[in-house]
């Protein structure tokens, strides 16, 4: 071959190179990804549908990992804007706590209820000092329930109480298959009106250091406690314990926390302790702090011992809206938790706006910044597996939401919402922005962790990532982090 037609091969081999080269530099564009399913399900609310439940009338979600398929456990719920749509023609009766069973944390299937009826040490605590009514409504449902294999049996961890009071029972049921049957097996801790505390949302962590396992439960009344279990018999260590305070909240007479769970970091040995802040149906969100020990104390994010009367930070979920969607509201009551691969996952309910009684599960992945912060995805998990990334694919169009603590305008009356639709005001809406590599900072392609210099702020720890655009039905990149004010900075990339 002669020189000059070496030089063209060359040249044009090289060209080949740098052509492949451009083309890794070019931005990421959305693909079309179909959705796993609609977020309205009107047309399944009655009870004779309940086989296409998996992922609605989720409310009070506990999920956890049990061999190679993940369970979860919640409040019984269906869609109660038409209760007698759902009774009418029903094939069956319905029963209590709700089993829900999936591989993949998006395809769920509804497995039935964990009780024909609520256990009657309950149901008679509770009547009995409310006197059948003249005191207080008990509750038709059981609530929050948590399931985790203890001292070789499944047990249960599930209350019963009377709302807006006080007259609460969290009691234990074991089983020997996660399906049932389950057996009731006592009462854990009941409180009542002299009670400084309030018996119900129920969860439980082994101290990885003594051994020791601690149930930490409570709502509203009286802040978050922690009381020590006896193994062998999955109640307290100390007959009639009640245990002591972990976390509070400013205003706590009037503005509630509650919902605790717990997650156990293995990389750092740390325990981070997530509680709901706000009414159920409307600006519910999500706090969270961390500890040494499950039992306490705990720190929030500007250092606060979170036993005293602050509001902690910071804040990881709270109703939201991207654009092409009616939005989300009650975004809490979360259950957090690993698959045994060193991934975590952040599962909620999510009320779809503008009504908020449609409850949907909601599972997002969940990562821990270089301070060991968690923070979670702006979007639902749904599967989509990641690949290498640069700040040339993240150039473009994005929405961006920063998730913030929006005072709540909707009506309260004896402490209830009397509105369940909230204002624009209580919303995080998202905003457009247009991204270049220039606004990229610090991108570090081991971790895919990077700052971001846009439209005169400055946010520092984000992580970019492959996620689902649920309102779009899209595959896309999204990106999540927490800025200095403890909020979550939440993004997604649309063009």
């Amino acid at each position: 071959m002669k020189i000059k037609g070496k030089l063209k091969l060359i040249s044009v081999i090289i060209l080949a190179i740098l052509c492949q080269a451009c083309g890794e530099d070019k931005p990421f564009k959305p693909t079309e990804s179909q959705n796993p399913w609609p977020d309205d399900y009107s047309q399944f609310i009655s009870l004779n549908d309940r086989a296409k439940w998996g992922t609605y009338n989720v409310h009070d979600p506990s999920i956890k990992k049990f061999g190679d398929t993940y369970y979860s456990f919640s409040t019984d719920h269906v869609f109660f804007g038409r209760m007698e749509d759902v009774l009418r023609d029903a094939d069956c009766t319905p029963g209590y706590i709700d089993i829900r069973k999936s591989k993949d944390l998006v395809h769920w299937d509804f497995v039935g209820w964990a009780f024909d009826s609520i256990p009657f040490e309950a149901l008679n605590y509770v009547d009995s000092i409310n006197n059948y009514g003249e005191f207080g409504r008990t509750s038709k449902n059981l609530w929050a329930p948590y399931v985790l294999e203890m001292n070789g049996v499944y047990r249960m961890y599930y209350c019963l109480s009377t709302f807006g009071k006080k007259n609460s029972f969290i009691g234990l049921a074991e089983a020997e298959k996660l399906e049932g049957p389950w057996i009731p097996k006592g009462c854990v801790v009941k409180t009542d009106t002299t009670s400084v505390m309030n018996a119900i949302d129920p969860t439980v962590m082994q101290d990885m250091s003594t051994g020791k396992y601690w149930m930490i439960y409570g709502s509203f009344f009286g802040g978050i406690f922690a009381v020590e279990l006896d193994e062998e018999t999955g109640l307290t260590a100390k007959a009639g314990d009640q245990g002591h305070l972990v976390a509070h909240r400013k205003n706590w007479q009037r503005d509630n926390m509650e919902a605790p769970d717990i997650l156990y970091n293995k990389e750092n040995g740390k325990y981070y302790l997530f509680v709901s802040y706000g009414p159920l149906v409307t600006n519910y969100n999500v706090r969270v702090s961390v500890s040494d020990h499950p039992q306490g104390p705990y720190k929030d994010y500007f250092g606060n011992d979170v036993a005293k009367e602050i509001n902690s930070y910071p804040i990881l979920t709270a109703p939201y809206r991207f654009d092409n969607h009616s939005g989300w509201a009650g975004m809490a009551h979360c259950s957090v938790f690993d698959d045994g691969e060193g991934n975590y996952y952040l599962a909620s309910q999510g009320r779809l706006q503008p009504e908020n009684m449609k409850l949907n599960l909601c599972v997002r992945q969940m990562f821990f910044n270089r301070d060991g912060w968690p923070f979670v995805s702006p979007e639902r998990y749904a599967g989509d597996q990641t690949e290498p990334l640069s700040p040339e694919k993240m150039r473009g169009e994005w929405e961006i939401v920063i998730i913030e603590d929006r005072e709540a305008q909707h009506e309260l009356v004896d402490g209830q919402v009397v509105s369940t639709k909230l204002q624009d005001t209580e919303v995080n809406i998202s905003k457009h922005v247009h991204i270049t590599e220039r606004d990229i900072i610090n991108f570090d392609d081991s971790s895919d962790f990077f700052d971001l210099s846009v439209n005169g702020k400055k946010y520092k720890n984000l992580k970019v990532f492959v996620g689902h655009d649920w309102e779009n039905s899209k595959k896309t990149l999204l990106f999540s982090g927490l800025d200095v004010d403890g909020h979550s900075v939440w993004g997604k990339k649309i063009n």
